[in-house]
């Protein structure tokens, strides 16, 4: 009975440790004040949190979990978690505020001759079909279809065994745990819905940009899509593709 007990103590305090919760604030450096929603994710756990008006968070955390601050406008922060950061709590972050020199830029897409009949000719034309998703107000999603004799984006998803979804999701399954759960969170959720330069989602997949516009590509997403999506877009848009191209492989 004493070792039953023993043993329930001990499990129990091994599982209280693993949910440590980690608080601390979040302040500009350079006016030294404290910087509500800004968005705080462990990379290592996949969950997100925001700082609330006082610029203070609380995450669950162990040490060396990676912590990842972004906030629009400023510099992105990642911080080791230590022991001593989880033990006396109270510990300060500071995001840098970024400076950014605009040019003037002249958009000239194709000109207009002014003859509808022969501008509607001219004009670009994107084929792609697209989707609403639940939750993504004002913007379409994409199903893909870069090649015009694709039946359908399932088949366009029969790829080659070496092809870079099957090499970094298929070979490696911690990576697809942490995109289901990406999926699950809501606080990721929003903030990728805000984001449109894959910088959050190369930090939580650990892959380059370069490797989610080859994904893309794969998958037979057009370069519109690739341009226009946002990043919680992109994470749809991966994990639909690397479900059904697990279905047809099996």
């Amino acid at each position: 009975m004493r070792k039953t007990i023993g043993l329930f103590i001990l499990l129990l305090s091994y599982f209280s440790y693993g949910q440590e919760k980690f608080s601390a604030v979040v302040k500009n450096e350079t006016t030294g004040l404290a910087m509500p929603s800004v968005h705080i994710l462990n990379l290592t756990q996949v969950i997100g949190t925001i700082t609330n008006s006082e610029g203070l968070f609380e995450i669950q955390a162990q040490a060396n979990d990676t912590l990842y601050f972004s906030y629009l406008g400023y510099k992105p922060l990642k911080i080791a978690v230590t022991n001593d950061m989880i033990k006396f709590g109270n510990a300060e972050f500071n995001m840098t505020e970024l400076a950014f020199a605009l040019e003037e830029i002249i958009v000239r897409p194709y000109q207009l001759t002014g003859y509808l009949d022969i501008d509607v000719r001219n004009a670009p034309i994107n084929t792609a079909r697209r989707y609403s998703i639940s939750g993504l107000p004002n913007r379409g999603y994409e199903a893909g279809d870069r090649n015009p004799g694709a039946i359908s984006r399932a088949l366009g998803a029969v790829f080659n065994p070496a092809d870079f979804l099957n090499n970094i999701f298929g070979k490696n399954p911690n990576q697809m745990r942490k995109l289901k759960k990406m999926r699950e969170d809501d606080q990721i959720k929003n903030l990728l819905a805000t984001k449109f330069d894959r910088q959050v989602l190369m930090q939580l997949l650990s892959i380059s940009r370069v490797d989610i516009d080859e994904i893309l590509r794969n998958c037979n997403y057009s370069d519109t899509f690739m341009k226009e999506a946002n990043d919680l877009q992109i994470l749809e848009a991966i994990s639909k593709c690397y479900e059904e191209y697990r279905v047809l492989n099996l």
